[in-house]
């Protein structure tokens, strides 16, 4: 199992190589960024510059704020820059912030994602083959390419365009992740029921769409965990992970999630909350069976058991999210038990 690190949520630019280095010096497989108060993509071009084996990704990127041909020519410079080691994960957001945040169109997420990935697969293949460009869909159109727009090919050597992730929670979108990519993210707001009983499932009917199995497909899972060195710690972590899985509970289009538990009701009433901005109330009403079940809780030494427990045969890379966590020598020990599962 490959084990990640990230850039935090709030990158601090002068301090990305440094980073970078230092958990590339640690042993992390690969590095990643999410798109909330800062670009994903530009800390991945100080961090490619600073590193040698570490994979860098996005997790994820915000597709609908962009369009194929924006996504494909990131994805060109950053695999180029990287020399192959780039990860392209793409997310949908939700319809709020599509049309509210990015002002952009909200239509057919699914079937536009679809759409979206096979598109900048066109523009790539155009690039390094010189076929002409002629992909024509319900939501994007790319003719036109002309050698003044076309990057050299010999940009990316033999490493051929980035792997393409995506994550997703519903079935539609999972499904979509198995046909036209590399990879899935899964949410973390994740459950390994929801993971095992309806992900998984719909990553397989994806890829037989495509004529492939689920074979050499990558499963990638950022998971709760609630650990300390005391209580103190402990106590932290666990209000600050009850308030996150609130929030993300709050939110309509994850419900399927909490339905797979028989915990419907809560949406609603988080819901209602999260309007009224009582985010640290939301947090209360996740009681200690929720929390265990999304979270794995346990003393550092037992992290690393129970993800493998859960997660081991499904997933090939993990990361974690484990608020108030930074004694780099804890997370070494919990990182090289993972390795071995």
């Amino acid at each position: 199992m490959k084990v990640d690190g990230g850039l935090g949520l709030t990158p601090n630019i002068e301090k990305i190589a440094k980073e970078a280095r230092s958990q590339e010096e640690r042993g992390y497989d690969g590095i990643w960024t999410a798109e909330t108060s800062h670009d994903p993509f530009l800390p991945l071009t100080i961090a490619a510059e600073h590193t040698q084996n570490l994979e860098l990704g996005t997790s994820i990127a915000v597709a609908f704020a962009r369009n194929p041909m924006v996504l494909a020519n990131i994805g060109w410079d950053l695999q180029a820059l990287s020399e192959g080691r780039f990860n392209l994960g793409l997310g949908s957001q939700i319809k709020p912030h599509i049309t509210k945040r990015f002002s952009m169109e909200w239509s057919k997420p699914a079937a536009r994602m679809r759409e979206m990935v096979s598109a900048m697969r066109a523009i790539w293949n155009t690039w390094m083959t010189g076929e002409k460009l002629e992909f024509r869909g319900d939501f994007y159109t790319h003719t036109l390419m002309t050698p003044f727009f076309t990057p050299d090919k010999s940009d990316l050597g033999d490493f051929g365009a980035p792997k393409v992730y995506l994550a997703g929670v519903g079935e539609l979108m999972t499904q979509v992740a198995g046909e036209v990519c590399d990879g899935f993210i899964a949410h973390g707001f994740t459950t390994e029921k929801y993971l095992r009983e309806v992900t998984l499932p719909n990553l397989a009917i994806g890829r037989e769409k495509a004529g492939k199995s689920l074979e050499g497909f990558s499963i990638s899972g950022p998971f709760f965990v609630v650990t300390g060195q005391n209580e103190e710690e402990m106590q932290f972590a666990e209000s600050a992970t009850r308030q996150q899985i609130a929030f993300y509970g709050s939110t309509p289009a994850y419900k399927g999630v909490l339905e797979l538990h028989g915990w419907e009701g809560l949406q609603d009433e988080l819901n209602q909350l999260s309007k009224q901005g009582k985010w640290v109330e939301m947090g209360t009403l996740i009681d200690d069976e929720m929390l265990n079940t999304f979270a794995v809780v346990a003393e550092p030494d037992k992290v690393a058991p129970e993800l493998g427990r859960r997660y081991g045969d499904v997933i090939d890379r993990l990361s974690f999210y484990a608020p108030g966590q930074s004694n780099p020598e804890q997370w070494r020990g919990v990182m090289e038990a993972l390795k071995e599962v």
